[in-house]
């Protein structure tokens, strides 16, 4: 059976670059056996033949009703599968999957009946609601970087921008690259509901997330700028840590250092 991807280049390269991210996330220790997630919606790069094919899968209810997820198209990866995994073939360890018109169910149509990840549904609502918004972001990273995990087992850093404060003032950067900081999420049991109305809550003023004793979830326009964001919040908690771990508290850049960049690079205040 030829895959899907033959012949559409745009389509390829948005699933090569989820396999490409999936690498990195391995590589980086933030994807233990199953660990973590990717959502993309794909919705753009779909043609008339591929809203012609038939599913291979039952149709399957969501949980929840996401009207503004009517004719979407996501690749998502598989319930059970690895990064590492996703990373080397993405059409065996991840699928495409069709909302129906009712908004409340999903089909698979291809390329194998590969299970969506168990947090579809709060991965889904998430999009659900940067449509209604008008976002042109289009995919969601969940995942569970090391040091910024460490950190959310602390209160301080549970309090509201104190991390994300802190993880600007580590390097220029951060505060160029992640202008709208961190937001945090108090601990919830893990895909469910309340997990993902807290995150869609705390997305209006950010773009990443952490969840406390778990993980991070971020959204942008794709899956690497997503990663990227991820990448650069956790290499100013690594700085901080090296610093704390070398017998000192890092001194950070000043306010007015940190205003100075705001200014330069025209950042949101």
């Amino acid at each position: 059976m030829s895959s899907i991807l033959e012949n559409r280049p745009a389509l390829r390269e948005e699933v090569e670059k989820v396999a490409e991210v999936a690498g990195y996330l391995w590589q980086k220790g933030w994807a233990e056996r199953n660990g973590g997630n990717i959502t993309v919606n794909i919705t753009e790069h779909i043609d008339d033949e591929i809203r012609n094919m038939p599913a291979i899968s039952p149709v399957t209810p969501i949980g929840l009703t996401l009207p503004e997820l009517k004719g979407c198209y996501f690749y998502c990866k598989g319930t059970n599968m690895r990064m590492r995994d996703l990373a080397r073939r993405p059409m065996d360890n991840g699928s495409i999957i069709r909302i129906t018109d009712d908004c409340a169910h999903y089909e698979i149509i291809a390329d194998k009946p590969v299970k969506p990840t168990s947090e579809l549904p709060s991965h889904l609502a998430v999009h659900n609601y940067l449509i209604s918004k008008g976002s042109d972001y289009k995919a969601s990273v969940h995942t569970h970087p090391i040091e910024l995990v460490a950190m959310s087992h602390c209160k301080k850093f549970l309090e509201k921008d104190v991390a994300t404060n802190l993880l600007w003032s580590m390097i220029p950067e951060t505060k160029a690259f992640c202008p709208r900081g961190l937001g945090i999420i108090p601990y919830k049991l893990p895909s469910s509901n309340e997990l993902a109305e807290a995150t869609i809550k705390e997305l209006g003023d950010y773009d990443v997330t952490l969840w406390e004793k778990h993980g991070v979830f971020a959204v942008e326009k794709d899956v690497m700028a997503a990663f990227d964001q991820i990448d650069v919040l956790n290499k100013s908690a690594l700085i901080y840590i090296a610093a704390k771990n070398m017998g000192f508290e890092p001194d950070g850049m000043s306010n007015e250092q940190m205003r100075e960049m705001t200014v330069a690079f025209n950042l949101p205040k």
